[in-house]
């Protein structure tokens, strides 16, 4: 039975996958940076570990205790919403650190038993802000779009190793903690000159003609683990799929 490690399993996207493949009978191994055992159901093929993107350490440990595993999914993310100009360096660097180093980081740890085998599938999140240009995410979209360059380029040479690499690209999903997962209030990086811009994006946010789901997602991700016709990219969710379409 093969083994699948996802970071970011503490809530949203990385939980719903982590049911979605336990319930396809695989091995799966939820990481998280605070573990919560009572949020995933009971099963002995289930692991949770404790594992920070952004810690070294905390990725040299996790990986250690994981051993060998057929799939990775880089889940972790934090984001952000609001001004650029309002957004603090400090934060931007962190979220970098996090979106784009932190997989970076998990990917460079797991390509080395993968090549060994000479097989494994590379999973990364990223965004439907990657697939259409969308305000007040700037930041945000640099650190996703980052990681399109970087997967598609991965996917060439890791390909030679008979090694996957694959795109999630998840659409606007309200019922996640998306907004939340920040150390910066929306409220303080809308500064008063842009309010008028800012007024009809957030009301539009709020009434979403199309939205994404987290098991939109885990079906995503369940297809680009088991795709073999060499696809990149999986759009998640009904608008991400619109916006996949329109580009």
């Amino acid at each position: 039975m093969k083994t699948i490690l996802i970071t970011g399993c503490s809530s949203g996207y990385g939980l719903e996958t982590a049911r979605y493949f336990l319930a396809k009978q695989w091995n799966v191994i939820a990481t998280m940076r605070t573990p919560r055992e009572e949020i995933l159901p009971r099963s002995e093929k289930l692991r949770i570990l404790s594992l920070d993107v952004t810690d070294e350490a905390s990725i040299a440990q996790a990986m250690k205790a994981a051993g060998p595993i057929d799939v990775l999914v880089n889940n972790a993310g934090i984001g952000v919403v609001g001004a650029f100009e309002a957004t603090p360096m400090s934060h931007i660097r962190k979220l970098f650190d996090t979106n784009t180093f932190g997989v970076m980081a998990m990917t460079h740890a797991v390509i080395p038993q993968m090549r060994e085998r000479r097989s494994g599938v590379i999973v990364n999140i990223t965004s439907s802000a990657t697939l259409a240009p969308m305000p007040l995410a700037a930041a945000y979209t640099a650190s996703k779009q980052a990681i399109e360059g970087f997967t598609g380029s991965l996917a060439h040479e890791l390909g030679h190793f008979n090694i996957q690499a694959k795109l999630v690209e998840p659409g606007y999903a309200p019922t996640t903690s998306f907004a939340q997962n920040t150390s910066v209030r929306i409220e303080d990086l809308i500064p008063e000159a842009y309010a008028d811009f800012a007024a009809p994006i957030f009301q539009a946010f709020a009434r979403p003609a199309l939205t994404t789901r987290e098991i939109d997602v885990a079906e995503a991700v369940w297809r680009a683990v088991n795709d073999g016709t060499g696809k990149l990219r999986f759009p998640a969710g009904a608008d991400a799929v619109a916006l996949s379409h329109a580009a």
